[in-house]
């Protein structure tokens, strides 16, 4: 019996050691579906349990490895793994440190599908900025499909219901087969160098992933982004989507939907017109119905009702207000009068010559007046102005009461 005692530690590493010896194990390939799949951000490493109907198996991705993947990794693929087996000492587990990551089956289609689809969204082939809505009224409409399937009798079915005013220009395009992608891209090349479509519908009838296949193609999918025209994909059913779906302006679930889309429907018009003759007529009337009232509101006002009152009572005010006016003019005329009668009582009281009229005379020595005798010398000659005349003089002698 073996005494020796080891670690958890010591355990797991010789079963590690175990694995890792067998050469079979050392790169393996494993298939099933990815489940609990987590990206650690911090580390982007990527965590994931690869399963089948018995049995699972932890899984891990390191960064330095996954960045090769190019496919969108996500629970319920069905994928092959490509690593190696080994045991993770800390919690005693065995798991596959996956190196390659492979669609599997069916999955090869879809993943190439997911990969072309993230290509264009990053370029904004699908971006809704470019998206354009059909005519709403449209002439003449072309359509890509066979000329055999019923996707073509579908749309002209209901074309012919909803808008027989609209003319169906059937454009005849192999839809599945390695000659599908040309076949529509050189016919889409026909259509562009024409002036007169409105819209343009291109599509089939449902089938497999693989039958689909070409409306997949990144070639048709730039085609029809760069269509002078509004573009309605109308691929396959309902649950069906492929790329052109997504680069197309508008998408039909089906090809009867995209007849839909495409017209608009006659007894919809007619209602259309019928609500909005209604609409307009109410209109109408109630415009009618506001200016009576306002009209013959208008009317019974006084000056429209008598207006012979109105200019009666305007002579009226004229009148008064003439009569108003002179009486204020008389009152400022006489203010005036007795104002300037003052003023020319005060000048002529003020006048030197009133002094002189009463026996004074005014002295002046070389035309310059005299006040005192302090001015004047004996000898000079002076200058007497009377009311009646003048005398010239000269002072013989002087007396100043001051002294």
């Amino acid at each position: 019996m073996n005494d020796i005692t080891v670690t958890v530690k010591q355990l797991n590493m010789y079963i590690k050691s175990l694995i890792e010896s067998d050469s079979r194990l050392a790169f393996i390939s494993v298939s099933g579906e990815i489940s609990n799949f987590k990206n650690h951000y911090s580390s982007g490493h990527w965590y994931f349990t690869l399963k089948d109907g018995d049995a699972q198996v932890k899984c891990v991705m390191f960064k330095s490895a996954n960045f090769r993947v190019k496919i969108p990794v996500e629970d319920g693929m069905q994928v092959v793994i490509k690593g190696r087996v080994s045991v993770y000492e800390r919690d005693g587990q065995y798991q596959i440190y996956a190196e390659e990551i492979y669609p599997f089956g069916q999955g090869d289609l879809a993943a190439a599908f997911n990969i072309l689809k993230e290509k264009l969204e990053k370029e904004g082939l699908f971006s809704e900025e470019h998206k354009r809505k059909p005519k709403r009224f449209p002439s003449k409409i072309a359509v890509l499909t066979s000329d055999t399937g019923a996707a073509i009798k579908d749309i002209l079915n209901i074309t012919a219901k909803r808008y027989p005013l609209c003319q169906i220009l059937l454009c005849p395009v192999t839809v599945q087969g390695e000659n599908a992608v040309k076949s529509m891209t050189d016919m889409l090349g026909r259509v562009y160098n024409r002036d007169d479509i409105d819209t343009i519908i291109i599509g089939r009838g449902g089938g497999s992933i693989e039958d689909l296949w070409a409306f997949n193609s990144e070639i048709l999918a730039r085609k029809i982004f760069d269509s002078p025209t509004p573009v309605i994909s109308a691929v396959g059913h309902e649950t069906d989507f492929t790329i052109c779906d997504f680069v197309a302006d508008v998408r039909a679930s089906t090809p009867s939907h995209a007849a839909e889309l495409a017209v608009p429907d006659m007894s919809e018009i007619s209602d259309y017109i019928f609500t909005y003759k209604k609409r307009i007529s109410n209109l109408l009337n109630s415009k009618y119905k506001n200016a009576d009232l306002r009209y013959k509101a208008v009317i019974s006002i006084p000056v429209f009702s008598a207006p012979q009152k109105l200019f009666d009572n305007l002579s009226l005010k004229i009148d008064n207000l003439e009569e108003n006016m002179n009486h204020l003019l008389k009152r400022a005329f006489l203010n005036y009068e007795k104002r300037l009668s003052d003023c020319t009582a005060r000048i002529d009281a003020m006048s030197p010559l009133k002094v002189i009229s009463r026996g004074y005379a005014a002295v002046s020595a070389n035309g310059n007046s005299v006040k005192n005798v302090a001015d004047i010398l004996v000898g000079q000659k002076l200058t007497l102005k009377f009311a009646d005349g003048t005398a010239d003089c000269e002072v013989i002698g002087l007396k100043c009461d001051k002294e």
